[in-house]
């Protein structure tokens, strides 16, 4: 789908440019990125099974050793500079994330102990319960970058 003249993906994969981002998507999506040498690309299957069927994928897809961080499609304003501070934040946590006002945004970074959890949690907002988790220590970055937390999940946000 454009969004201001691009296509959404478009925009994560930019922001995420410089680690060698690994893409999961749909066939749809995968087919308007083949042949892409930018990106390494995990064509998902089964998109129904939610996010945590996508961030087992990527997780299979990445060295075991280093840390992952989660961009979503549909958060086009989150920028290399959000990146950078959530990476430079996450030195000691297991999963680090921006907050607003006690809201959790994107992208968040998962340590190479919190990816050892992914493939056993349940269907759903994996990020969500890897924050709650008990066994994780998680740290919230207090961050103003709207990037952090606006996201296209309705029609209204799409066209503005």
């Amino acid at each position: 789908m454009p969004f201001h003249g691009r296509p959404l993906i478009e925009f994560s994969i930019e922001a995420a440019a410089r680690w060698s981002p690994v893409v999961v998507a749909g066939h749809a999506v995968a087919l308007y990125l083949a042949g892409r040498t930018d990106i390494a690309l995990v064509v998902n299957d089964e998109p129904e099974r939610g996010m945590s069927h996508s961030l087992s994928l990527a997780h299979r897809a990445i060295e075991d050793d280093v840390a992952i961080c989660v961009l979503l499609a549909d958060k086009p304003l989150v920028s290399t500079r959000l990146i950078e501070t959530i990476l430079s934040a996450a030195i000691g946590a297991d999963v680090t994330y921006p907050q607003r006002d006690q809201q959790p945004g994107h992208p968040v970074v998962l340590s190479v102990r919190a990816r050892r959890l992914i493939d056993g949690l349940p269907p759903g907002d994996t990020v969500r319960a890897l924050r709650a988790h008990p066994e994780l220590m998680a740290r919230a970055v207090e961050t103003t970058d709207e990037g952090a937390f606006f996201d296209i999940d309705t029609i209204d946000a799409f066209e503005h």
